[in-house]
């Protein structure tokens, strides 16, 4: 009879990730927090009945909160809901919200990211898990926030490329095509060697339009500076013709011995 197979050997079954974070959250008044978290969740729970999904926070190990925002965990099959409808009716009812708040009440804008990969419950531990946090808080998706702010919209968000070609490439959001999105590399400040691919999603702007909110990632602290051009050694010689006059300071500045050859040529 065959050995069972030891438990860290077998991947864990995949679940479609939304995380959510609110800009700025940690600068709200003190008094504003909790009122505009429970907002943002009655805002979340509305949007998830109209789009037929189940609200995570009354499943068991499906929802995590994260202080100023959540990570939801929903079934795999149900990723392209989670893309579309489901972000652009999330912007609908921030942009209903901000035009019912009132003044004294601070803004409410989100940055999202939606993955899809193997999750391990009830602890929430994966790589997954790991990339869609880190997607959310990429500098490419504050960018995106950036455009959002300007171009009236309150949310952004960062697909993982393998949640972009499950939904999106492959044909499942009739109201969402590639004109949409913003093909890029994600970057985190802090985690110099987290480059991961994403779309990145403001709804009502073209992937075009949130390009030029996107600042370039500067390189991995890992990878070397240019060197300079080393200087010819001291007592190195070699020998070469120079058929005009030289003027490189570079080479100039290193010649030694000089030897001219007047033969006529």
């Amino acid at each position: 009879m065959a050995s069972p197979i030891p438990q860290d050997r077998l991947v864990p079954a995949e679940h479609a990730l939304v995380v959510i974070d609110m800009k700025e959250y940690s600068k709200f008044p003190e008094a504003k927090m909790a009122p505009v978290r429970s907002d943002v969740d009655d805002i979340l729970a509305t949007v998830l009945a109209e789009c037929g999904l189940k609200d995570p926070r009354e499943e068991a190990n499906a929802f995590k909160d994260r202080g100023d925002g959540a990570i939801l965990v929903f079934p795999a099959p149900y990723l392209a809901r989670l893309v579309d409808p489901l972000l652009g009716r999330l912007n609908a009812a921030l942009t209903r919200y901000d035009q019912q708040r009132l003044s004294s009440a601070p803004a409410v804008y989100l940055r999202a990211s939606v993955h899809v990969g193997p999750l391990s419950l009830p602890d929430h531990r994966g790589d997954a898990i790991n990339d869609a946090c880190r997607l959310v808080d990429s500098q490419e998706v504050r960018g995106a926030l950036a455009a959002a702010v300007e171009g009236g919209a309150f949310l952004a968000v960062a697909l993982s490329e393998t949640a972009y070609r499950r939904t999106v490439r492959a044909g499942r959001t009739p109201g969402l095509d590639r004109q949409h999105f913003l093909e890029t590399l994600a970057h985190v400040s802090d985690k110099p060697h987290f480059t991961e691919p994403c779309r990145l999603h403001v709804p009502g702007l073209t992937g075009k339009a949130v390009l030029p909110h996107l600042v370039e990632a500067p390189p991995p602290a890992s990878q070397p500076a240019s060197a300079p051009i080393a200087a010819p050694a001291a007592g190195s010689g070699g020998i070469f013709q120079f058929h005009e006059q030289v003027v490189d300071s570079t080479i100039a500045n290193h010649i030694g011995k000089l030897r001219i050859d007047r033969r006529p040529r």
